[in-house]
């Protein structure tokens, strides 16, 4: 079995905590280990601002997150390039007031609002086969602030749902890690690929490390499904795409959350979700609607943390929400910077233009 080694860094101290992934050992699992280790050997840039999701308590909270989609609304409208975003984003219009619990309407976010969000990302850039004329005609820096309406909708929705589930169900918040590398180059998947989707795919295990999100930009069946409601219909949806994956890269994305998987209310929601398909035109069972989450990898929990509880685990982990290092059996490399940078986002537009 081969094995990748993940430094985190605690940004404050410097200190650092080895992190120990175990590759699977099937086809699809190969294939990526040889794109992730292409991506560190070359040096690619790991976006660092798109990272740690779902974590609460971090530093990139809501009132953060709001911050910058409206920096880079401010951005886009002043790139006159004849689409003008009409909006703006604060805690108090994205999340409802009230008592947080069961069925009570404390800190839900407010769904229209970040289907809108991400429509305007869709119009603004168009898809990976036919980008749009807004986004053609503008210049590095107004492209980097389109893409940051697809980053920061993601991230805000993750962090609401663990800030909301923090409230009175903590062991059900949901963080995650997204390692995502600028410009990573794709590959094709092929019909045996197939096999590693599947609805029963949608329940992550604590620590397990999943092939990257769609390489497509739109969405997918279940975040549609969750998105727009179990009665909504394909023709009437808010965003303008629904794509099936096509493509991978050698990014990679690891589960911090409890596996839902055994819980009446997720069996529920699945079960809601496949009459939704079938109500939609889609069979539940055709794995090349690629639903789901491929596992390439698992992490090592008992030897990187000395424990298997999940609360042990979240509360090292807040203190080092950094991604220092990154080994795998062929390649390594170092990332020095961090989000917070001052010269940060000169960093990514530069190496975007630079298509590496």
């Amino acid at each position: 079995m081969e094995q990748i080694k993940m430094t985190l860094r605690d940004y404050k101290t410097g200190d650092l905590l080895p992190v120990y992934i175990n590759v699977a050992e099937h086809a699809l699992a190969e294939k990526w280990l040889t794109e992730l280790t292409h991506l560190i050997e070359n040096e690619y840039h790991l976006e660092k601002n798109y990272c740690f999701l779902g974590f609460s308590k971090s530093a990139r909270n809501g009132e953060l997150i709001c911050n910058e989609i409206n920096r880079s609304i401010a951005a886009i409208n002043e790139a006159k390039l004849g689409y003008t975003i009409v909006d703006n984003f604060t805690l108090d219009n994205t999340l409802l007031k009230g008592e947080v619990g069961d069925r009570l309407p404390g800190r839900v976010l407010i769904r229209e609002k970040f289907n809108n969000l991400h429509r305007y990302f869709e119009d603004l850039q168009g898809t990976s086969n036919k980008l749009s004329e807004y986004y053609l005609q503008a210049d590095s820096v107004t492209r980097w602030h389109i893409r940051q309406l697809n980053l920061l909708c993601h991230e805000f929705e993750s962090w609401a749902l663990s800030y909301r589930k923090a409230g009175y169900l903590p062991e059900w918040q949901r963080p995650s890690q997204l390692m995502c590398w600028l410009n990573a180059p794709r590959f094709q998947l092929t019909e045996d690929d197939y096999e590693h989707f599947g609805i029963e795919t949608l329940n992550r295990d604590f620590g397990g490390v999943y092939l990257g999100v769609n390489k497509a930009v739109g969405k997918h069946h279940w975040e549609v499904f969750n998105d727009e409601g179990k009665d909504s219909r394909i023709s009437e949806l808010t965003t303008s795409t629904l794509n099936a994956q096509t493509e991978a890269a050698g990014d990679f994305d690891i589960e911090w959350a409890n596996n839902p998987g055994n819980f009446y209310w997720m069996k529920k929601q699945l079960a809601e979700f496949k009459i939704w398909l079938e109500e939609n035109g889609f069979d539940p069972d055709d794995k090349a609607l690629t639903i789901g989450h491929p596992k390439v990898a698992q992490i090592d929990i008992e030897r990187s943390f000395g424990t298997s509880d999940y609360n042990t685990v979240w509360e090292l982990l807040y203190k080092y929400l950094d991604v220092y290092k990154i080994e795998t059996p062929g390649a390594n490399a170092t990332y020095e910077y961090h989000w917070s940078d001052s010269d940060f986002v000169n960093r990514q537009v530069t190496i975007i233009e630079q298509g590496r």
